[in-house]
């Protein structure tokens, strides 16, 4: 059973881009002409088309520093914190690289990797900024690594998918994981898939349930939450379903991290990636893994990478 998962995060404050400032300046200054008379303002760019109360994105992004990932409403997690070692978040941890098991070619890439001590640990976690998204189904193309890309294994490494509250300390606190442990923790073995609903981070109150199987490689993650009660599946098969208090009961945002337990393992520096290919949320709806797929595939076949029609909180 998944452990307490997290001390508060710290969220990464975005600064005003140039331009941006510079429009702000202008603004306030009544214009270029200098003579009290104030300018129109800029106008924001539009809602990209789609179906009402979607969210898609297939991270095509050049880097951790695109401005679009920003205006998409993602970060890459920098701050301190937890879960496992404190505060070793790296923005240089995500990269979106090109990727021929991918569909349409790229994914979002979390790296992390350590040599064993807390100095050489760098983990990864990119997560959503909208606080936006409750009732309906979330659903990922993921890829869990069973061992690491270069270096020795043993870590105890946890690759994970979660909607979650943006406060650990709120009173209405929701969190809904897919945690992968291919070399287990916490005392358990692997490899180990859980899906874990909680109603309280600190002290934690959650339910859960284990899949005691191999599940690294591409798989399709689904959760719904709807009518009180909250599905996982995996690949289109259910795992586990929650209900009573362990529903959400409040908007959430999406998470994708790759980070360590603990560092129990010596012997030279090692990397593990996760990787996620898209992601998708229909508000208020039960979508099935087929109807999903069918979604996905019609905005990668009209050349669409990023889809937000969900209302803003």
């Amino acid at each position: 059973m998944s452990q307490p998962r997290r001390t508060p995060r710290r969220r990464v404050r975005t600064a005003l881009t140039l331009p941006a400032l510079l429009c702000v300046l202008a603004a306030c200054s009544g214009g270029p002409g200098g003579d009290g008379a104030t300018t129109p303002a800029p106008r924001a760019s539009p809602t990209p088309p789609g179906p009402p109360g979607t969210l898609f994105d297939n991270f095509h992004y050049s880097g951790s520093g695109d401005p679009s990932l920003a205006a998409h409403g993602w970060e890459v997690r920098t701050g301190g914190g937890g879960p496992g070692i404190k505060d070793t978040w790296s923005a240089s941890a995500a990269g979106f690289p090109s990727d021929a098991t991918a569909q349409g070619g790229r994914v979002l890439q979390l790296r992390s990797s350590t040599d064993g001590t807390e100095q050489g640990t760098r983990q990864a976690e990119v997560q959503g900024t909208g606080k936006n998204l409750f009732m309906g189904t979330f659903a990922a193309r993921v890829h869990f690594s069973g061992k690491p890309t270069s270096g020795r294994n043993g870590d105890h490494v946890v690759q994970t998918f979660f909607p979650i509250s943006p406060s650990d300390a709120s009173t209405n606190y929701s969190e809904l994981d897919f945690e992968y442990l291919p070399n287990g923790g916490w005392g358990s073995a692997g490899p180990r898939l859980d899906t874990v609903s909680w109603y309280k981070a600190d002290p934690p109150d959650r339910v859960s349930h284990t899949l005691k199987q191999r599940t690294e490689g591409w798989h399709i993650l689904m959760v719904t939450a709807l009518n009180g009660k909250v599905t996982y599946s995996l690949d289109g098969k259910e795992l586990f379903t929650s209900s009573g208090k362990y529903v959400p009961r409040e908007k959430m945002d999406i998470h994708f991290s790759n980070w360590f337990i603990d560092t129990p393992v010596t012997g030279g520096p090692r990397t593990w990636d996760m990787k996620v290919n898209w992601v998708y949320y229909k508000a208020d709806e039960a979508v099935s893994q087929a109807d999903v797929q069918n979604t996905v595939d019609g905005f990668y076949n009209s050349g669409t990478n990023y889809v937000n029609t969900v209302p803003k909180a």
